[in-house]
């Protein structure tokens, strides 16, 4: 893990925070290689358009997510494995589509509404209950990868009926938006990706524990902000560049696709790989913001055809007073919760 064990007390802060941000741009940077390279293999291969972007790019965007989950388990340190996930979810809607909407307002899309709008808020519900149960084990993980399988039937069903009635493919989650390139250099590139993330996943991971203990801050924590806020860097970065260059239209789609991927994929292919138990803490509060955020979002959605700017400041003050409950004890206690110090 990066050169670092839960006990040890060595090393400069400088290294320890060096090694989180190498880790961030390695995701970044693998991430975006990951996905250019598989979406040019597929165009190659003839994939359809919406079927690239629920699985490789939607899977690609992921991806560092996935790595920092499945490497925080592999480390015993469910609180950055769980929260990563519940932290990358509650950000993305309030933070990366709030601050999205803030800049020019977002566009939806009224049947990836229909469609992905109750898979989400499904997601997010199962997510909860099992947090409530406290655990997940690989049935559960099984079970989430099946869904996941299901959901990408489902949508690729749905394209083509679409096809069929219109003429015409659906684009899906900015997919359409990337070049296409040789096989060969599409192979190598994704390739390429795959180990930075890989690599990446370790640095960030191994670096965020040992700063957890340094500072007395618990695993949930760094897990429900650090990590979760970096990992998910790719979708703001999408999302954000989207709305910049006036096609906000895909944020909301990228959003809500990254969503659901998080759980069923992410929580699911990390519980196959080691079970995971959910921490109380989170089960007795974040994941319950997650829940409410997304009914917001689908609140939001269904009362115009847009996210209004207005709309995109009130998720980004929401986003700031969550981030004031998790970095506060006087917050913390103020609501009734208590999350333990590392260590």
């Amino acid at each position: 893990m990066a050169g670092y064990s839960r006990t040890e007390d060595g090393g400069t802060a400088d290294m320890i925070y060096l090694s989180i941000l190498a880790g961030l741009l390695l995701l970044l940077a693998g991430g975006e290689f990951l996905v250019r390279g598989a979406v040019a293999v597929a165009k190659r291969l003839g994939v359809s358009p919406l079927l690239i972007g629920l699985t490789l790019v939607g899977f690609g965007t992921s991806t560092p997510e996935l790595m920092a989950s499945v490497q925080a388990a592999l480390q015993g340190s469910s609180g950055i494995a769980v929260g990563n996930v519940v932290g990358s979810n509650i950000a993305n809607i309030l933070l990366i589509l709030g601050l999205a909407a803030a800049i020019i307002p977002v566009p939806v899309d009224r049947g990836a509404l229909r469609r992905d709008g109750f898979v989400a808020v499904a997601a997010a519900v199962l997510a909860t209950a099992f947090c409530l149960i406290g655990s997940f084990d690989r049935i559960v993980g099984g079970v989430f990868v099946l869904l996941l399988a299901g959901y990408i039937y489902w949508a690729y069903r749905t394209e083509q009926v679409e096809i069929a009635a219109t003429g015409h493919a659906q684009h899906a989650d900015g997919a359409a938006t990337i070049p296409s390139t040789g096989l060969l250099p599409g192979v190598l590139m994704a390739l390429g990706g795959l180990a930075a993330i890989i690599f990446g996943a370790d640095l960030l991971v191994g670096g965020a524990i040992v700063l957890a203990e340094r500072v007395g801050v618990s695993d949930e924590v760094i897990g429900l902000t650090l990590v979760a806020v970096g990992t998910s860097l790719p979708e703001l970065v999408t999302s954000v560049m989207a709305a910049l260059r006036r096609q906000p239209e895909l944020a909301f789609g990228n959003i809500i696709g990254s969503n659901i991927y998080n759980v069923f994929g992410i929580l699911g292919v990390t519980a196959l790989v080691k079970p995971i138990p959910a921490p109380p803490q989170i089960a007795a509060f974040d994941t319950w913001v997650m829940v409410a955020v997304t009914l917001l979002l689908i609140l939001f959605a269904v009362t115009s055809s847009r996210i209004k700017r207005w709309e995109g400041l009130v998720m980004l003050a929401l986003y700031a007073a969550y981030l004031g409950v998790q970095t506060s004890p006087f917050l913390r206690g103020a609501i009734g919760l208590t999350l333990p110090a590392a260590g």
